[in-house]
């Protein structure tokens, strides 16, 4: 009986060792829930916009929200100019020059409107032999500075003007070849600054330097109507200056030098230069920024 109990225990202890181990093993818990399933946190932060990655849209150059005409197609009571070459015609402004009624330059401006930073929107046209320019940022009675022919001198100051000017030229004419479109200064030693298809900045003490080019000055002169109506716009923000004929950038000024004529406030005017020449100009339209 003794041996017998004895055994019994000794027994269960063999069993015990010669069951695997991965048997002795408790169960494994359950697992947690997984995050997902926790309560969404409230995101009140908008979404990001997406970038762009299209075209801007064309402005139509008939697109006049916050300008203002400065010309009403009708009469020149609101510019100064001499009677004698300037007069309106078909909703135009027409000034002309013949070998029996000619002159070497001769303006008319717009009253009553100055503006440094500006866009200006027009049409223009230039016939015979002659040019023309859009005159901005300028000013009259200035003594003129460049030689004229003794019959051909304007004694009135009034109805000459300073200042960074537009140009554009008739088609029958070397004008056309060189200067339509580009940046140039009238009555100024500074002359031209940026020829057609040029990018050019003046510095304070520095000659203007070329430092871009918008395209071949051949290449954007076949973007010019000769002898027909033309759409001019200048842009003018601080010290630059951009002239865009028939939606083609000409030409670009970076004045960086606040002390010259061409960053000044001024008036805006239309040229008439040599003979025989005839310009038109209608549908001027200004929007001010400043």
């Amino acid at each position: 009986m003794k041996l017998a109990s004895l055994l019994c225990p000794l027994s269960g202890l063999v069993i015990l060792a010669v069951i695997p181990a991965f048997a002795q093993a408790p169960a494994t818990p359950p697992s947690a829930p997984p995050a997902a399933r926790q309560p969404a946190v409230p995101n009140n932060t908008p979404a990001a916009a997406p970038h762009r990655r299209y075209e801007p849209l064309v402005e139509d150059f008939d697109y006049h929200d916050g300008y203002v005409q400065l010309f009403d197609g009708k009469s020149l009571a609101e510019w100064e100019g001499d009677p004698k070459f300037w007069r309106v015609e078909d909703g135009a402004i027409v000034g002309e020059s013949t070998a029996e009624n000619r002159v070497q330059n001769t303006y008319i401006w717009r009253k009553g409107i100055v503006a440094h930073d500006f866009d200006l929107k027009l049409e223009i046209k230039c016939e015979f032999n002659g040019g023309t320019g859009i005159q901005y940022r300028s000013h009259s009675g200035i003594p003129w500075t460049r030689p004229q022919p003794p019959d051909m001198t304007t004694s009135n100051l009034a109805w000459l003007l300073t200042g960074p000017q537009a140009d554009f030229w008739s088609s029958t004419t070397r004008g056309s070849k060189l200067f339509d479109g580009q940046v140039y200064s009238e009555n100024t030693p500074l002359g031209i600054i940026a020829w057609r298809g040029e990018v050019a900045r003046i510095s304070p003490g520095v000659d203007p330097m070329l430092i871009g080019s918008v395209g071949k000055r051949d290449d954007l002169e076949s973007f010019i109507k000769p002898g027909d109506w033309n759409q001019y716009e200048v842009v003018a923000r601080g010290g630059t200056l951009i002239h865009i004929i028939n939606g083609h950038v000409m030409a670009i000024l970076i004045d960086d030098d606040a002390s010259d004529s061409m960053n000044k406030p001024g008036y805006f005017g239309i040229e008439l230069e040599q003979f025989p020449a005839k310009v038109s100009v209608r549908n001027i339209w200004l929007k001010k920024i400043n």
